[in-house]
């Protein structure tokens, strides 16, 4: 399995530390922004995990176009760099198309891409071209072995340091539902795996101009999937997720992240010994 390096930070796949990729859905300020980064930092040092900030600078899959969408590219990445340098962790956001790339790779320490656009061939090339580490999400619509197909395109660009993200799978409409078995899919195409435990309890326009969710149960997949053997954890996490501009339902509590992470780590090094992960 490829070892990815997120440069100048830690390396993530086998006999590494589990990572992190934890915060706001949506860059809303930048005062909360260094609130989560900080208190989030602390918390993997103290447990052993490495960790990304995560957000969107312009979050374009929004159901309603009421809908907040972020600060956009020039001052979301602006804002981002800043919580990088102050607080000393790499950043992640998602892009949504080719024009974005070069200014995102300028700044981002890795570019997502959203489960929405993992069969977009022009941009996954151009990310890959870009040299930076991909995390890409896998689709809502498909299974986990047609996504060898995505991580080929990548891989053609010559770019080999790509993270996988397992979000769940549509069941009917408005819901979602979680197949562990995609899990060692994705791994036996050489990539880390990532679990997405927040959006994958997502309930998407189940609250009918915005999504719904059920936060209730991160808790028991995101345990459930580590288990599987997993490299990362990916969640939305917010200080006051009831009152988060996105994604409020399916987002993680700030103050509730240490006691959730110390189960997890608990079961991490409870299963590595048998799945082959860090």
């Amino acid at each position: 399995m490829d070892i990815v390096k997120v440069k100048g930070f830690f390396e993530v796949g086998p006999g590494r530390p589990f990572l992190l990729i934890a915060g706001p859905c949506v860059l809303e300020s930048e005062e909360m922004a260094m609130e989560v980064a900080g208190t989030l930092k602390e918390i993997c040092a103290r447990l052993g995990m490495s960790y990304v900030f995560k957000t969107s600078f312009d979050k374009a899959n929004r159901t309603s176009l009421d809908s907040f969408r972020g600060p956009g590219i020039d001052k979301g990445l602006e804002i981002m760099a800043r919580v990088r340098k102050k607080v000393g962790v790499p950043i992640i956001s998602d892009i949504h198309g080719v024009d974005q790339v070069e200014q995102a790779a300028e700044v981002l320490d890795i570019i997502q891409i959203p489960a929405f656009l993992c069969r977009q061939t022009d941009l996954l090339v151009a990310v890959g071209k870009s040299g930076k580490p991909v995390s890409l999400k896998k689709g809502q619509f498909l299974s986990p072995w047609d996504m060898k197909h995505a991580v080929s395109k990548i891989k053609w660009s010559g770019n080999r340091n790509l993270l996988l993200t397992e979000r769940g799978a549509m069941l009917g409409y408005n819901n979602l539902v979680v197949d562990m078995r995609s899990f060692p899919v994705m791994r036996s195409m050489g990539c880390p795996v990532i679990y997405d435990a927040t959006h994958s309890v997502q309930l998407p326009g189940g609250a009918g101009g915005s999504s719904g969710g059920q936060r209730e149960f991160i808790p028991f997949l995101a345990r459930a999937a580590v288990a599987a053997g997993i490299d990362g954890l990916f969640m939305e996490v917010h200080p006051d997720p009831d009152n988060s501009l996105c994604d409020g339902p399916n987002s993680w509590p700030l103050d509730e992240m240490e006691p959730l992470l110390e189960s997890i780590m608990a079961i991490h090094r409870a299963a590595k010994p048998y799945v082959g992960v860090g």
